[in-house]
């Protein structure tokens, strides 16, 4: 009996469900159709990932307000002089897009861009940069100098007259045995 009744619990409870979802879906379908449309000129991002919107036409000088995903579309107010940025109206205000990145619904007029910002910081040079080139000896001992001995220069006897000694008679000796070898073999070879 216990089963009886929680199949039947389990079924009302799931037509009850089935009936919100149909008649909530009306609803949804009204509030897609509520979305308003573009009028006029607008146009649709083409890129395939989130686009930047900048507060003017330059990605170096102005700053990025906003992000629009591919598929989106907002309307088009206008065209910068050179013609690769596009005003904008997005739901925070108006900035500008890159024209390579969205297609266009129709001709747009020149549009001036806004002045560039001013920066709020005036350039100065990086503190840690700047320490870098600061080279500052470090302080080390340094090895002492020790100064050589001082130097002696040899002093020599003058001896009164040439001698020979011992080694001058034996080169004496070398030189006569080896004129005699040279004119024996001169001999000798004839």
């Amino acid at each position: 009996m216990k089963q009886v009744w929680f199949k039947v619990l389990l079924g009302v409870l799931m037509v009850m469900g089935l009936a919100a979802g149909v008649f909530s879906s009306p609803r949804q379908a009204e509030a897609y159709q509520e979305v308003s449309t573009p009028t006029g000129i607008f146009v649709t991002v083409t890129y395939t990932d989130p686009i930047n919107v900048r507060s003017g036409p330059s990605t170096i000088m102005y700053p990025i307000v906003a992000n629009l995903n591919p598929g989106e579309v907002v309307p088009a107010l206008g065209i910068s002089p050179g013609r690769e940025w596009i005003q904008i109206s997005y739901p925070g205000g108006t900035g500008w897009v890159y024209a390579s990145f969205v297609s266009i619904s129709g001709e747009l007029q020149i549009v001036e861009p806004p002045p560039t910002p001013t920066p709020l910081v005036t350039a100065t040079i990086d503190p840690t940069l700047a320490a870098q080139f600061n080279v500052q000896p470090t302080q080390t001992r340094m090895p002492t100098f020790t100064p050589p001995p001082p130097l002696e220069v040899p002093q020599f006897t003058d001896s009164t007259g040439p001698s020979l000694g011992s080694s001058g008679i034996f080169i004496i000796v070398l030189g006569l045995l080896g004129g005699i070898g040279l004119v024996a073999s001169f001999l000798w070879r004839k």
